[in-house]
């Protein structure tokens, strides 16, 4: 897989990412030479059992927990080379990564409101103008109603909607979920998948979606498969 060299490239790609953990009697490898490649607009499930790496994979394309070999561009810049960074990326997850997890993780003090608009007030975006991007995405994803509410006052499924919110703030070019749906009844849990589609093709951001939920794979554009650390590669398959 060569690099990303077009004037508009993929949202991602990865080369032989590989990572090993610990060394010797005891090494582990979680991750063995996965390569992909994610166009922007794309929505993308991961599946696989668990301790098949999916969440590896994930957090290494996230820049939280590197690979120990291989390389990741994210919208054509190379962002690590191996297990070293070639952006600042605190940075660079700030302007380019949206995160959502099985767990909403909402500041349980601040409405819906403030825990989107926060995300835009520590990229400098000034209060005003953070409020009214936050108000037109919480009502672009149906909660705007709810905005005032603080994240107890919310259901399972609009607390999900003001995390997909929050990692939208920034505009981010890849938005990746880990188990979104996991704590949500199967219609809730479509709705949120929906979402991720609609964030997709309306927006043209990447989203690669970790999921052990095949109630709603009919979503996605593409399904990839691991296992053992390595990814099976099912181009297009659909169920």
């Amino acid at each position: 897989m060569t690099s990303p060299t077009t004037a508009n490239p993929p949202a991602i790609v990865a080369e032989h990412l590989t990572k090993v953990y610990g060394s010797g009697n005891t090494e582990v490898v979680a991750m063995k030479d996965v390569s992909l490649r994610v166009e922007r607009g794309e929505v993308i499930a991961l599946l696989g059992p668990s301790g098949a790496g999916k969440s590896t994979l994930l957090t290494a394309i996230g820049l939280i927990n590197p690979p120990t070999s291989g390389r990741i561009h994210i919208g054509g810049e190379l962002v690590m080379d191996g297990d070293q960074p070639k952006v600042d990326l605190r940075a660079f997850r700030r302007r380019h990564l949206g995160f959502v997890f099985q767990k909403a993780n909402l500041i349980p003090f601040l409405s819906a409101v403030e825990n989107v608009q926060v995300a835009l007030e520590i990229n400098d975006t000034a209060p005003r103008v953070a409020r009214r991007r936050a108000m037109e995405l919480l009502d672009y994803l149906g909660v705007g109603d709810r905005a005032d509410n603080l994240p107890d006052a919310l259901s399972g499924g609009q607390q999900q909607r003001v995390a997909v919110a929050r990692a939208l703030a920034n505009e981010p070019n890849l938005i990746l979920a880990d188990e979104p749906t996991a704590a949500l009844d199967s219609v809730r849990g479509r709705q949120v998948m929906e979402l991720f589609r609609k964030v997709a093709h309306e927006r043209g951001a990447a989203v690669m979606v970790v999921t052990h939920d095949h109630r709603a794979l009919d979503v996605f554009d593409r399904h990839l498969e691991m296992e053992d650390g390595e990814l099976k590669n099912k181009p297009n398959q659909k169920p």
